[in-house]
């Protein structure tokens, strides 16, 4: 028995369970003519020849996929209800998503979400009182249609979620139930033409008018306009507003006192749709994926909103303009703000993961039932089972399984800072490849290949460039340095080297030069030369930042360091994702 045989006869029993989606099943029998559906029959393959399949069965390992599932999705039976759901919409699931004009497909999605709901399905409810299946319902909606789990998550995670995480009891009882329902539509008008990443430089602001007690919300030049916002361009009616903050000077002073960024929440349109008094919003157009969702461009004129509107769990204005906070610093309030909308971020996590397992599901059936060439007087060979193949599509496999695990933790982690507020917790190509792999089938449209990439391909910079949170990694990481090996150079190396002695660090693991298989399959030796990699690269960035800043400042220094920087981000978090993954053994693989 061939590799890809094998393969296939572990996952065509549960192909279903493991990532059958709504969307392909609908669109394979649709594609079918109506005189033929009924003359269908499954084919027999070379996997499933009894014959072939007696005679080689004691050559390979065995596993009970269905075990494999249990293990890995205890909450596989909301997918099944959730893509039943979407089933018995075959409206929703159009052929060819790319078919679709940006007003059409914006109109599906809006319709989709209508029917979670009808359905029973409450998302701003699950993110507040069990974030897990918040999550888990992403990653299920993400193989319907990404936009769907994008307009899901600008709704409930950054709408609603800023609403319930950065505004008071009030403002959760104002606006809880209408966020919920779908009700009050809203945005997240952080980004902006001028600033995206850095947050901190935002330019919109909110001047507090005291004769009329409101917040005058203004946009002082075009490079201050929201820019890729969300709902904003057909559905948005409200938005959570980032603007500088700004009210009288108490001393009488002529000029503004800035308290920095904070959040508003801003009507935008009237319960008709029309937009409010100064405010302009232009539709984004067409992108090069997620057409589904309404971004549009807004710009305030002077717009008016009462003071309440402000949220105010971090810092609060009386009447008077007296600005006060429970937090000491503006470093220490703006950081608490944005840790509160970290959920965001867990969110496009684990809509990434689902849309990896969906399209390497797609690639690896496709290459074990493929079948091209062969020797000479003897049956094709399944695409599988060329090494080429193999190293092409095996590395994305475990890749899947790795990040699996890893996004499992992460929203564990979530869940413990929502629980706990613990502080510490508040810091911490793929599709392309299934796609070339699939050859010409690939390109066709009905399966999904090229509409996953162009979706995904955003979100790789939805929550900045990735080049900034890979330095705030490195950031998080040094901070910890410092606190644990502080000193001069000199002594802090002293320490480090002290703490490695006694066990506190890890040995460098490959000065014992085993090369025997065992030993580097061994799950506990492959997590220590991660976890020494990281803690030498880290210890050797540190010596290098304290040699360079005090010549070049503390920007300079570290923007010459930016390579060996991301380099100890990504061996990081390479060391998580492979720490969050539980010994294989433990599944009982015979």
């Amino acid at each position: 028995m061939t590799a890809a045989e094998h393969l296939l006869c572990q996952i065509r029993p549960h192909v279903g369970a493991i990532a059958a989606t709504p969307q392909a099943m609908a669109q394979e029998w649709r594609s079918i003519a109506p005189d033929q559906q009924q003359q269908l029959t499954l084919a027999p393959c070379a996997a499933t020849t009894p014959a072939r399949t007696r005679s080689t069965a004691k050559m390979l390992p065995r596993f009970d996929p269905g075990v494999m599932e249990t293990y890995l999705d205890d909450m596989r039976e909301m997918k099944a209800r959730v893509h039943e759901l979407f089933r018995q919409h075959p409206d929703l699931l159009p052929n060819v998503e790319e078919g679709l004009s940006k007003e059409e497909h914006r109109a599906l999605v809006r319709r989709s979400l209508k029917v979670i709901l009808q359905a029973g399905y409450s998302p701003l409810d699950l993110l507040a009182r069990d974030p897990r299946k918040y999550f888990y319902l992403g990653e299920c909606l993400s193989m319907v249609d990404l936009s769907l789990m994008v307009k899901s998550g600008v709704q409930y995670s950054l709408w609603g979620g800023s609403v319930l995480n950065l505004g008071s009891e009030a403002h959760r009882r104002r606006y809880f139930d209408d966020i919920a329902q779908f009700r009050l539509p809203g945005c997240f008008a952080m980004t902006e033409l001028k600033h995206g990443s850095n947050v901190a430089a935002l330019q919109t602001e909110a001047v507090l008018d005291v004769l009329t007690d409101e917040w005058v919300v203004h946009t002082p030049d075009e490079g201050a306009i929201k820019w890729w916002i969300g709902n904003a361009a057909e559905d948005g009616r409200a938005a959570t507003v980032f603007a500088r903050l700004k009210v009288p000077d108490p001393n009488g002073g002529s000029k503004l006192v800035d308290h920095g960024v904070h959040a508003f929440v801003v009507p935008l349109r009237d319960e008709s749709g029309n937009l409010l008094p100064g405010v302009e919003i232009r539709d984004c157009g067409y992108k090069v994926g997620l057409n589904g969702i309404d971004n549009g461009a807004i710009r305030f004129t002077h717009v008016r909103v009462p003071r309440g509107n402000l949220l105010d769990r971090f810092a609060s204005v009386d009447k008077s303009g007296r600005y006060s906070s429970p937090l000491t610093s503006q470093a220490r309030r703006f950081a608490a703000t944005l840790g509160e909308l970290t959920g965001g971020r867990v969110g496009l996590t684990a809509g990434s993961v689902g849309v990896l397992k969906g399209a390497v599901t797609i690639a690896v059936r496709y290459a074990a039932l493929r079948q091209q060439f062969g020797p000479p007087d003897s049956p094709e060979v399944a695409v599988l089972d060329y090494q080429s193949t193999q190293v092409r599509l095996m590395p994305l496999v475990a890749t899947a399984y790795g990040l699996h695990f890893a996004k499992c933790l992460l929203v564990e982690k979530y869940v413990d800072m929502k629980r706990t507020r613990e502080p510490k917790l508040v810091e911490e190509a793929a599709l392309s490849t299934c796609r070339e792999v699939c050859g010409g089938h690939g390109y066709a449209a009905v399966n999904r290949l090229g509409a996953l990439r162009s979706d995904h391909d955003i979100f790789q910079t939805f929550e900045g460039d990735n080049t900034v949170l890979l330095q705030q990694v490195s950031a998080m990481l040094l901070k910890e340095y410092r606190q644990q090996f502080s000193g001069a150079p000199l002594t802090a190396t002293y320490h480090y080297l002290r703490a490695a002695l006694l066990g506190a660090l890890p040995n460098n693991p490959l000065v014992t030069h085993d090369t025997e298989p065992r030993h580097l399959r061994d799950p506990a030796f492959l997590s220590k030369a991660l976890e020494y990699r990281t803690a030498r690269m880290l210890f050797t960035l540190s010596l290098r930042l304290r040699k360079h800043g005090p010549r070049l400042g503390a920007f300079h220094a570290w923007n010459k360091c930016l390579s060996h920087v991301l380099d100890l981000a990504n061996a990081y978090v390479e060391s998580v994702v492979y720490k969050g993954a539980p010994v294989v053994g433990s599944l009982h693989l015979t």
